[in-house]
């Protein structure tokens, strides 16, 4: 049958792939619209297998959350170049997906790649836009939190975001705060949640500085206890010194917004930051 120029410019709307790759799979499938669909995504599948061994070091971060703010997530969609990350089409991409992310509350990244968009899955979506885009396409990353309130921030260029969860509705405080959690990049919440091997790390670390600046034996585990202090002074997030105002940490900062107000967690998604 006789494929119109109306015809390919519908198909091409609908996956995104190039005029002639849709012209090309809707000649081979007689102009059936599901089956030419079918075909852009093979090829899709074969461009993804052919470029599973390339990197996908670029891409684009964003963050969100619910209209309750109850629930925040972060979606880190990866690909090859930056080129292709900066593209309008490729952010609206990754703004869908966290929308849909965030609109069924998907838990984890398996959950996330099974949830319909645009009539298939976001893994085949991706598989597809592998075809169209000629480049590697992931999930590189995938957070959530919930909480009483929710806040989110974005740093320009799309390369970094968080979500931080508060005990309390404190909309201007939670964005300040997922902000000092993108520039300051802390380890852990507070002390309690640091890890056991990179306490015992430092206290390492610690003692072996003292040694070498020429400390008594006998006193090298109380200097190294004083290192890990500081350590969780500048790595915790809860500890660290509020970088709007050095005088106060984000404890005493939350305190000063609202007698009593915490934070409950945090998650940071960055891309070679």
């Amino acid at each position: 049958m006789a494929i119109t120029a109306a015809d390919v410019n519908k198909l091409r709307k609908q996956t995104g792939a190039g005029m002639m790759d849709c012209k090309k799979a809707l000649e081979e499938a007689n102009g059936d619209f599901e089956k030419a669909i079918d075909i852009l995504r093979k090829k899709g599948q074969k461009v993804a297998a052919k470029r599973a061994d390339r990197e996908a070091t670029e891409g684009c971060v964003l963050a969100g959350t619910t209209g309750g703010n109850s629930f925040g997530a972060i979606v880190s969609l990866n690909c090859e170049t930056d080129f292709v990350a900066k593209n309008e089409s490729f952010i609206e991409l990754t703004q869908n997906i966290l929308n849909l992310a965030l609109e069924q509350k998907a838990v984890d990244k398996n959950s996330l790649l099974k949830l319909n968009i645009n009539g298939m899955s976001v893994e085949d979506k991706l598989t597809e836009q592998t075809g169209v885009i000629g480049e590697k396409l992931e999930i590189g990353a995938y957070e959530v939190l919930e909480a009483p309130f929710v806040a989110n921030y974005i740093h320009a260029g799309n390369k970094l975001a968080t979500i931080v969860g508060m005990s309390e509705d404190a909309d201007e405080a939670g964005k300040n705060v997922a902000m000092q959690a993108a520039a300051m990049n802390p380890v852990a919440l507070n002390r309690e949640e640091v890890p056991q091997e990179v306490i015992e790390r430092e206290l390492e670390v610690g003692k072996d500085l003292a040694r070498q600046e020429g400390k008594p034996e006998e006193i090298l585990d109380k200097i190294a206890q004083g290192r890990l202090n500081k350590f969780f002074k500048e790595n915790t997030l809860l500890e660290q010194e509020y970088i709007r105002d050095n005088k106060l940490n984000i404890t005493k900062y939350l305190d000063t917004v609202k007698k009593g107000l915490t934070l409950t967690g945090f998650k940071r998604v960055g891309l070679g930051v």
